[in-house]
């Protein structure tokens, strides 16, 4: 194994932009994509029926078509259709739209927040209706019970599966290559073309991305153990 290029410092600023931009694109979409999971959710459960269906449709079309394929479909489709609209050149947000990646964030904040949606919706309508039925009879107001009561409970249920999206949304990142984005699979593939190397900058991305998976589960089960309301072995719940 040949790893003396890594002693290139364009090399490590490939790898380092490219750490980089997965990171942004893994915690913004994430955020992103939760908000939009709570709403999907939200809609589809006590929405009024225009809106539920809407939620639902979202949920069903992104759900059932494979994650390159809406990447293509808002960066090559929603992409090129923006330029036609008159005067968006001149506009403030325009080099962000054209902006590849954008498109990247806009792909991963639909996909988490249809499959997350689905995730929460199924967690809040297991939380007891007692408990929701108790705080009205307390005299608390609509939103109140939804944030004090039923939306923490519900993701203290999901934050399991919760985990898991956001693993799955990490591995997702590399299709960002296929636009041209610079993540740590496009530095890698850079390296390849440049050194003729196939198998080092493959196993040293491997080994990167195994390593934040890691860190990303130990997180996510120390934030299980410590989540408000969670019952600890032979304790009472906090």
């Amino acid at each position: 194994m040949d790893y003396a290029w890594l002693t290139n410092p364009v090399y490590l600023e490939y790898l380092w932009e490219g750490f980089i931009n997965t990171m942004i694109l893994l915690v913004v979409s994430g955020v992103l994509g939760f908000a939009l999971a709570i709403t999907l959710a939200l809609s589809q459960i006590s929405g009024p029926r225009p809106l539920a269906w809407l939620a639902r449709g979202i949920t069903t079309v992104v759900r059932g078509t494979p994650l390159l394929l809406q990447l293509f479909f808002f960066y090559d489709g929603v992409g090129r259709l923006l330029p036609q609209i008159e005067g968006i050149r001149e506009m403030w947000i325009w080099p962000i739209l054209r902006d590849p990646f954008f498109y990247g964030i806009l792909t991963f904040t639909v996909s988490v927040g249809a499959y997350a949606g689905e995730v929460i919706r199924g967690a809040m309508l297991s939380v007891p209706r007692g408990e929701l039925e108790a705080a009205r009879a307390f005299g608390m107001s609509r939103f109140k019970i939804l944030y004090r009561i039923w939306l923490p409970h519900a993701i203290q249920i999901c934050l399991p599966t919760l985990t898991g999206e956001i693993i799955l949304l990490l591995k997702s990142v590399p299709l960002v290559s296929t636009i041209a984005v610079m993540d740590l699979l496009q530095a890698a593939n850079i390296v390849r073309d440049e050194t003729f190397l196939v198998y080092e900058p493959l196993l040293l991305i491997a080994g990167i991305y195994i390593a934040m998976t890691m860190v990303l589960t130990l997180g996510m089960r120390a934030v299980e153990r410590n989540f408000p309301g969670v019952r600890p072995a032979g304790g009472t719940a906090r």
